[in-house]
């Protein structure tokens, strides 16, 4: 009898953790989702909540999709080796899709594109990539940042830094000439820290999209990412967290609301 009364009790149990447990994945477990602490306005903690951009994108996608997401801070140069190795089950920090980043990881579809701000302070004489000769550049080690200044200013001497924080306070010290960081991360840096008298002297845009990566061949995560993003798109939520925090930036049309 008392083993009956426990069989039924433990059922009951079951039935409504199941019912709680709503926001979990398909095998009933959290998310873990990498991102950065410091990288506004794609990926950053303010009050003690991770935010953003690209983490309230997902948050957003991870509602329609049923899925429950726990994030944890860690650093730009190490992310896509800990969605690789398992560590995180999404990479969430305006990633961009490389072919070499590629061979590490998966991409869900683009949810954005990357654009890229030269940062400098006044009366350094930094205008544009071509006055970057010879000068000490910051940029987060492993980024599209790093690249770029490798195949647009050779002549330019790289220093990386393994997140923008670490890059900022070099910049506002002098310890570095200027820096390349996402553009609006970068008109941000200039807006809040006008005492440094720091200034984005040029905007570069490119065609390479942003992505959340996902272990190689986890294609079942992959997919629900990406029926979630079309879902977001169609309803009009990537717009709305798109002038949350990027307001000055254009919309692409394919982001646009009613796009499938």
């Amino acid at each position: 009898m008392k083993k009956s009364l426990a069989a039924v009790v433990g059922a009951a149990l079951v039935a409504v953790l199941a019912a709680c447990g709503g926001g979990e994945n398909a095998s009933g477990n959290t998310l873990r989702v990498g991102t950065l602490s410091d990288s506004k306005p794609n990926a950053y903690q303010e009050n003690g909540v991770f935010t953003g951009f690209d983490n309230e994108l997902l948050k957003a996608i991870a509602a329609h999709q049923n899925l429950k997401l726990e994030f944890v801070s860690t650093e730009f140069s190490a992310l896509l080796s800990q969605v690789a190795n398992g560590k995180f089950d999404i990479g969430s920090s305006g990633i961009s899709q490389t072919d070499e980043r590629r061979r590490t990881v998966d991409f869900s579809a683009p949810y954005n594109y990357q654009s890229l701000g030269i940062e400098t302070r006044e009366g350094v004489g930094i205008t544009d990539e071509n006055s970057l000769t010879g000068k000490r550049i910051g940029v987060v080690q492993g980024t599209v940042s790093d690249s770029w200044l490798a195949a647009n200013a050779p002549a330019a001497q790289a220093v990386r830094f393994p997140q923008d924080a670490a890059t900022l306070a070099a910049l506002k010290s002098g310890a570095i000439d200027g820096a390349i960081f996402d553009q609006a991360t970068a008109e941000d840096y200039a807006a809040k820290n006008s005492d440094a008298k720091l200034k984005v002297v040029k905007a570069i845009t490119t065609t390479i999209p942003h992505g959340f990566a996902v272990k190689k061949g986890n294609t079942e995560l992959a997919g629900k990412i990406n029926a979630g993003l079309k879902a977001v798109i169609a309803d009009g939520t990537w717009e709305r967290v798109h002038r949350r925090f990027e307001p000055n930036a254009p919309v692409p049309v394919e982001f646009k609301a009613g796009q499938k």
